[in-house]
């Protein structure tokens, strides 16, 4: 019999080792999946991992690639710091998408000016409208002890609410014939996410995505709030006695990925996806979660997750036009990698084991002194 035995400490091996073991493991299962569904199995696992590189198509894919995980490196970065300390907030698609209200807010409530104040201005606000959101929680959480995780998705809801009302009321396109949406901002110069390379499509998302990552790595390994954050996921009560305080750690945590993923929101809305719409939200908060925990919420990680999760979008893009794979099937595949990480990521606190069949005790009657 196959048993679990707690492990003295948990195996950094196996810490490191896991995701690969994931991705594998979801590229077998996925590769079955696709088999039932009539498709060739390696033609799509190449389609989707291989082409979006290396394909006939590469020159135009490699850059899309930086653009689609930008904003997932962005989101699961800020994520991190909370998943470190133990602060669960799955409401980064809420605040997402209000960084993208705010920051279009601020550009259109100024249009028609040429100004080039007005970018920068629109970043600022993005960012400050995903912190205020992620703040509803944190300050519910603080003052009346509520649920974190609870609170941060359903203002997802109100959010996507939120979205479809500015669309089609105070944001949307007065020279639209009535069209749900917002002007097309990627094209108005004041404010346009301006692109690094011309004709490729980057944009200053990508750059801030990089210098997520490198900030975050040097906030969490040399600075002081890293260490508080580290602590309080690791050891909360050493925590508490270090003098770390809970209440200020909740506020931080949230307000830095509130504030990355209204950043995410605001680059995307000024850059690929160009103006405010009923269907702005992608799911981008979401998806960060299961960057966040493939990179093992360390930054270098989410950077090398989040490049391979846009690769699998893009991937899955190319096998639904050029295989007709069905959407669905490209959404369960992502969802696997998440699967297939917590299921292996057991190995890391626990082994196995095999244990024997316990021996079997044969009783056997003892006689009765004086019997005959």
């Amino acid at each position: 019999m196959i048993i679990l035995e707690k492990r003295p400490n948990p195996s950094r091996a196996w810490a490191l080792a896991t995701p690969v073991l994931a991705v594998l493991a979801t590229m077998i299962v996925g590769g079955l999946l696709f088999a039932m569904l009539g498709k060739d199995p390696v033609l799509t696992i190449r389609t989707i991992f291989w082409d979006p590189l290396f394909g006939p198509f590469g020159s135009y894919t490699r850059p899309q690639l930086l653009i689609k995980a930008g904003p997932l490196i962005l989101i699961a970065t800020g994520l991190s710091f909370g998943f470190r300390a133990g602060i669960w907030n799955i409401g980064a698609e809420g605040q997402y998408i209000l960084g993208a209200l705010t920051g279009a807010a601020a550009g259109l409530a100024l249009y028609p000016s040429e100004s080039r104040l007005i970018f920068p201005l629109m970043v600022a606000a993005g960012a400050l409208g995903g912190m205020a959101w992620a703040l509803i929680p944190a300050l519910l959480k603080v003052r009346f002890g509520t649920n974190e995780i609870l609170v941060s998705l359903m203002l997802v809801y109100v959010a996507t609410n939120l979205l479809a009302y500015a669309a089609l009321g105070p944001l949307q396109n007065p020279e639209g014939m009535g069209f749900p949406g917002s002007r097309n901002l990627s094209q108005w110069p004041s404010s346009a996410n301006l692109e690094l390379l011309t004709g490729t499509g980057l944009h200053w998302g990508v750059v801030a995505a990089g210098v997520a990552v490198v900030g975050a790595y040097v906030l969490l390994a040399r600075h002081a709030f890293g260490f508080a954050v580290r602590l309080a996921g690791q050891a909360p009560r050493a925590a508490a006695f270090a003098g770390v305080s809970p209440s200020r750690l909740v506020l931080a945590c949230m307000a830095i990925s509130g504030g990355l993923a209204g950043l995410a929101g605001v680059f995307e809305v000024t850059g690929p996806a160009g103006q405010i719409g009923i269907d702005f939200g992608v799911g981008y908060g979401f998806t960060a979660i299961i960057v966040a925990f493939l990179g093992r919420l360390h930054p270098l990680g989410i950077l090398l997750a989040g490049l391979l999760m846009a690769l699998t979008y893009i991937g899955g893009e190319m096998a639904q036009t050029q295989l007709g794979l069905p959407g669905a099937a490209v959404q369960l595949f992502q969802g696997m990698l998440l699967f297939f990480l917590l299921a292996m990521d057991v190995l890391t606190q626990f082994r196995l084991r095999w244990k024997g069949a316990s021996p079997v005790i044969v009783a056997t009657a003892k006689p009765v002194e004086g019997a005959r």
